[in-house]
């Protein structure tokens, strides 16, 4: 398991934490876990984990329970967010990651903390402000975002951290909604949830921002 650890904020006020998962059978699954306090996120810790490829299918799906279930334990985040399986992926390998997304949610719901999924595309939309970026600008704009001096290695983990961010951006996003609610007139905002995929970027011309370290 690569593991690179970033010293826990020393702070008193807890924000809005989120472990973000990108689920893997063949390859590593990646995660991140980042807090936003007031308006900046802050990385906590990321990195990834694979198996041997001799191990059997019943033998990774249980070490994937027990990493993310020791992850949920030991940083207590406040939601898992967990990428939805890719629906252009051919039928064997989406079951696959299904059941690996299964014992993601499973974990979650042991230890009472909630679970949402996102698709590439949502995830892109939030955290690039566009829904076809490519993997490297999504790579940048994590590193970015983050205020990190380099991309995030491996690439799994810098998923992770971009699902993660979705959520808090997502997450945000609702609560300035429901606010705007509270202080509006009935019937001028409406209750639905935002998605990804409404949130425009502030500058549509801007679709992706190279960052260098």
């Amino acid at each position: 398991m690569a593991s690179r650890p970033v010293e826990k904020l020393k702070t008193n006020a807890r924000g809005l934490r989120v472990l973000g998962i990108d689920p893997a059978l063949a390859g590593a699954t990646g995660y991140g876990i980042i807090e936003f306090t007031g308006s900046t996120p802050q990385l906590i810790r990321f990195g990834s984990f694979k198996l041997p490829a001799r191990a059997t299918l019943a033998a990774r799906l249980y070490e994937i329970h027990s990493l993310i279930s020791s992850l949920v334990a030991e940083f207590a985040p406040d939601a898992v967010a967990v990428e939805s399986v890719f629906t252009a992926l051919n039928i064997k390998t989406a079951l696959k990651l299904a059941e690996v997304r299964g014992v993601v949610l499973l974990a979650a719901a042991q230890a009472s903390v909630p679970a949402h999924s996102y698709s590439p595309r949502e995830v892109k939309c939030s955290v690039a402000g566009y829904g076809a970026a490519s993997k490297q600008q999504m790579q940048q704009m994590v590193t970015s975002a983050l205020g990190l001096a380099e991309i995030p290695e491996p690439a799994d983990a810098a998923d992770a951290l971009a699902v993660a961010l979705c959520h808090a951006h997502l997450t945000r996003a609702n609560q300035r909604m429901e606010i705007a609610m509270a202080v509006s007139p009935a019937g001028i905002v409406s209750s639905n949830k935002i998605r990804p995929a409404q949130i425009r970027p502030r500058n549509q011309a801007r679709t992706a921002h190279v960052f260098h370290p």
